[in-house]
């Protein structure tokens, strides 16, 4: 059961996502390979238009790990993005856990990181549809 009813909420409301900022997601994903790369999502409208880099994450083969402390006080924060190098698309159990506290809409991107190698979930860790737009 999540910590709160975020169903009211307008930043739920999250419909898509531009297409620059899912290539900067999976470039970065490519990048850190075989390590994890590990984000916050911000939106605007619905749209998720940018990524926020939390000083401190600490990156492995198995794990993105978030220094919440960092996490800036900004209502357009909609959710999180990491990626899996192992190339398995569904969330863990840890996964979950973060996406029940944490936002409305969370990315796992898995290698090999190309346009149909991500995955969207509510934060329920059910996937869910996001459309990409220019």
């Amino acid at each position: 059961m999540p910590l709160f009813d975020f169903s009211k909420d307008e930043r739920g409301k999250v419909h898509s996502i531009k297409k620059r900022t899912l290539r900067m997601i999976l470039e970065a994903s490519k990048s850190s390979f075989p390590e994890e790369f590990g984000a916050f999502l911000r939106a605007e409208k619905g749209v998720i238009k940018e990524l926020v880099l939390l000083p401190g994450t600490v990156s492995g083969e198995r794990h993105a790990i978030f220094r919440m402390h960092m996490l800036p006080i900004d209502f357009t924060i909609v959710g999180t993005v990491h990626s899996h190098p192992s190339g398995a698309c569904y969330p863990s159990e840890a996964d979950r856990e973060l996406f029940r506290r944490y936002g409305w809409v969370h990315i796992i991107a898995c290698s090999p990181y190309d346009r149909s190698s991500w995955t969207a979930f509510d934060m329920m860790g059910e996937p869910r549809e996001l459309k990409v737009v220019d």
